[in-house]
């Protein structure tokens, strides 16, 4: 009977120090540690987000990044339709909004960058074009995006602006089709951002349009179907964030700011 007692005795000592014990702070791994996030960018952001994309993996031990790219209303397209996907950086303010409206969000959208639009032309600029109206002269290839891409609202902006009617022969995808378009010759011309000519690399020439006030606002936001919401907050806070901004800055992005 005595060892029974003891027994129980210590048996009610283990659990009392059981119930301490999962009342202290857990001091395992964060919570980032492994786990893959998935990125829907603009296709202008094609070259900076796998910069960023590394510094993200380097600082956050096990974590992967995989990223898909297209216009932004084709991704807002796949967002709709159930596409698994983390985080949407978009190349145009109104595109996100549109979500944001429909509850396909998680949190308010983060600006991380901003943009400029260009003339890309074949290199050396043999036609000489120097603004939008020539554009519009005889004989000048233009090629644009389709419709609804955000490089295509704010060309048809400025021209709009210029008093400048010009008619694409083709639409394309995105922005780097266009510049696609141009660079192998099959186009004269066509509105890009600055930093999609600077992503070239001489393969076309860029017309700063100067006299343009017209400005690219990108944002960022964790969707609501995160599979990993933690993940996916993580990477907008690193996108705006100093390593991100110096990424984006490197890239000819200007602030968000």
């Amino acid at each position: 009977m005595l060892f029974v007692a003891l027994a129980a005795l210590l048996v009610a000592v283990g659990c009392g120090g059981s119930d301490t014990t999962a009342t202290a702070p857990a001091t395992g791994p964060t919570a980032l540690a492994g786990g893959e996030v998935t990125v829907l960018a603009a296709a202008s952001l094609t070259d900076v987000i796998g910069t960023v994309a590394a510094g993200f993996e380097a600082a956050n031990a096990g974590v992967t990044v995989a990223a898909s790219f297209a216009a932004s209303s084709a991704l807002t397209a796949q967002i709709r339709e159930g596409a698994p996907a983390d985080v949407f950086a978009s190349a145009d303010e109104a595109t996100m909004d549109a979500l944001a409206g429909e509850g396909l969000l998680s949190g308010s959208p983060v600006v991380f960058a901003r943009n400029r639009i260009a003339i890309a032309v074949a290199p050396g600029n043999p036609l000489g074009i120097t603004g939008l109206a020539d554009l519009a002269a005889p004989g000048v290839v233009y090629v644009a995006a389709g419709p609804a891409v955000p490089i295509t609202r704010y060309a048809d902006e400025a021209l709009a602006d210029a008093e400048v009617t010009v008619r694409p022969v083709s639409q394309e995808a995105d922005v780097r089709a266009v510049l696609a378009k141009v660079a192998a010759g099959e186009a004269d011309a066509g509105i890009v951002y600055s930093t999609d000519v600077a992503a070239s690399e001489g393969a076309v020439t860029g017309v700063e349009l100067t006299e343009v006030g017209i400005v690219a606002t990108y944002p960022a936001a964790a969707l609501r179907e995160a599979s990993r919401p933690d993940l996916a907050d993580a990477f907008v806070a690193f996108l705006a964030g100093p390593v991100g901004q110096r990424a984006l800055a490197d890239a000819g992005f200007a602030p968000p700011g």
